[in-house]
């Protein structure tokens, strides 16, 4: 008995999975980190690496993540806006890297990524 519930819960895993990948739409478009408020310039990108298991389920899309900059031009916190759990660590951890223009204040920017299956080969 505890076999078949195992295997129902890995079964609905799997099928939430799937949707979750489905849901999330393929596109062509390259791995472009892009700035949807350009107040701050960047001085060094870090590209993210495209996660294994996402390739793997073929899951591909947009990440948003908010940053916020300290004046020295550091990422001191990031906070995710959207994008699926398969990506956004990947997204995250590129993102801290990168390094914008000194300002005299802290600043909050948003962040896109672009995960698409064309990254994945």
């Amino acid at each position: 008995m505890k076999t078949t519930i195992s295997a129902l819960k890995l079964a609905g895993f799997f099928a939430l999975a799937i949707a979750l990948g489905l849901a999330i739409s393929v596109t062509a478009q390259e791995l472009v980190p892009t700035a949807s408020s350009a107040s701050r310039k960047v001085r060094t990108k870090v590209t993210p690496n495209y996660p294994g298991l996402a390739r793997q389920m073929n899951v591909a899309g947009r990440v948003k993540i908010e940053v916020t900059i300290s004046s020295d031009g550091r990422v001191v916190s990031t906070r995710t806006v959207g994008g699926s759990p398969l990506l956004v660590g990947a997204a995250t951890d590129a993102v801290k890297k990168w390094r914008y223009e000194p300002s005299s204040k802290e600043s909050i920017e948003i962040v896109e990524f672009e995960f698409s299956d064309k990254d994945k080969d």
